[in-house]
């Protein structure tokens, strides 16, 4: 049972409700996000409607504001705009699902105000109007807004795409758009594209830049943006209408034998049933060799083998891409697909050839991703001497893995890091290379026996003889 202390409702509402109020009138003090939600949640005894003019009042203030959004401002905004969002989507479309999506549109539409004004580097705030733009098309269904009004501001939205906050807007309001809307908005895009722009006098162009082929032009700018604009968007309406042979006649034929085009266009032609179109696009490729195209193409080609009943073709092609990127997914492909008891042989032809396999980093990658512990274990200890120390995004995890059990592995894999650190003079790296030395002091009270590896003593005495005038490192390391 929970203690009365415990922070939680029931214990919360013994307080009492006069003396609840109080207290959130405490807490809000000094905290303008905690007051607006307080006003809010009052709004709400009154009707979605006064909820709703609260929401449209706090969207014209973040529109109006100037002050720049720094890294350290950036989390508190994000805060205040889902909750604005969040209260659209989930207390005032139930009620009123036409305001809901002229509340949903204000709130997209801050989004190039707000950017200009900020430092979204991670994409946080991003994130909020893309999943803006995915609340749009569901109210937009609900409030059966007219398929033409709804096409002309999708379409008018992604003409204004400065930042992106309206990449697959078409995707989200298909279902609300239907065929006729699609339809209008797919013949606005058309009619945009034939649109000719008058280009200004050589004298009167504004240059912006320099490439190794001369001058950027601002106007030779827009129109890529232009035409790379109206490109996507109707590939996202040839999608949404299914129509496979739409969407390929937006892929210049130059962009059709670039690998992950040609995926792209085979997975739909897989989908529509036409597989030999796909595995026809997937070898038209350029490329000087299977295993130097993304994995994402050699998927599609054994999907399209295996649409074609070319089952032995596809396995075999699943093996040979393993062999050539030792990629556990297909590896796990390949498995799945075998019968009983042959799995296990396949596994153990699988486990031998990463063992032997000529970078030893990529071998003991594959273990980790596996993943398999003892076979980790066992090519650390076999090729000690090609573990590349600097790797540290996978000596690391591996030191992790192997500690519990194979205690003698992980210390080779965290003296490897120690060794390349200290040999480089890498400064930047000694706090971590001494918490390394500090985990294999620790590791050696469970190796019974070090075999060929220098024992813990042994090895601290050659780091203490090459090293020794490395006061930083052994500072930290004391």
């Amino acid at each position: 049972m929970a203690a009365k202390t415990t922070l939680n409702a029931k214990n919360l509402e013994a307080l009492g409700v006069q003396r609840l109020a109080e207290l959130l009138i405490e807490l809000s003090i000094g905290s303008a996000a905690h007051q607006r939600r307080l006003r809010m949640e009052l709004a709400g005894n009154h009707g979605s409607a006064e909820v709703a003019r609260e929401v449209r009042k706090r969207l014209s203030s973040i529109a109006r504001a100037k002050t720049f959004i720094d890294w350290r401002k950036v989390k508190a905004t994000k805060t205040d705009l889902e909750t604005q969002r969040k209260i659209i989507v989930e207390t005032i479309a139930s009620h009123d699902p036409v305001e809901a999506f002229d509340l949903i549109w204000q709130f997209l539409a801050i989004a190039d105000r707000l950017f200009e004004r900020s430092d979204d580097g991670n994409g946080s705030l991003m994130q909020s109007f893309h999943q803006a733009g995915i609340d749009a098309g569901n109210i937009a269904k609900s409030a059966k807004i007219d398929a033409d009004v709804l096409a002309e501001k999708a379409f008018r939205a992604i003409q204004r795409n400065g930042y992106g906050q309206f990449d697959r807007l078409i995707t989200a309001m298909a279902p609300a758009l239907g065929h006729k809307g699609l339809e209008h908005v797919k013949g606005l895009f058309v009619d945009w594209s034939k649109e000719a722009r008058e280009k200004p006098a050589q004298n009167d162009r504004q240059i912006i830049g320099w490439s190794s082929a001369g001058a950027i032009y601002e106007d030779d700018v827009y129109e890529n943006h232009k035409d790379l604009t109206i490109r996507i968007a109707l590939q996202e309406i040839a999608d949404a209408q299914n129509d496979v042979d739409a969407y390929i006649a937006q892929q210049p034929e130059k962009t059709r034998s670039a690998p992950m085009v040609a995926a792209d266009i085979a997975n739909r032609l897989i989908s529509a049933g036409r597989a030999e179109e796909a595995l026809a696009a997937l070898d038209n490729v350029e490329a000087t060799g299977w295993e130097n195209v993304p994995f994402e193409w050699q998927l599609a080609r054994t999907a399209a083998l295996e649409a074609l009943a070319r089952n032995d073709e596809a396995q075999a092609f699943r093996w040979m891409c393993f062999e050539q990127s030792l990629n556990e997914e297909h590896l796990r492909a390949y498995v799945r697909r075998l019968p009983d008891f042959d799995d296990i042989e396949a596994e153990e032809r699988a486990f031998a050839f990463a063992q032997a396999f000529p970078d030893a980093n990529r071998g003991l990658n594959f273990f980790l991703r596996w993943p398999s512990p003892a076979q980790a274990a066992k090519l650390v200890i076999n090729r000690s001497g090609e573990l590349d120390g600097d790797y540290y995004e996978l000596m690391t995890p591996a030191a992790e893995m192997l500690s519990t059990k194979y205690p003698l592995a992980a210390t080779i894999a965290l003296r490897a890091m120690i060794d390349f650190t200290l040999e480089s003079g890498r400064s930047s790296r000694y706090k971590h290379a001494a918490r390394h030395l500090a985990e294999c002091k620790s590791l050696a009270n469970q190796i019974e026996d070090f075999g060929k590896v220098r024992a813990h003593q042994d090895y601290l005495a050659d780091l203490q003889r090459k090293h020794g005038r490395k006061s930083g490192f052994w500072g930290l390391a004391s």
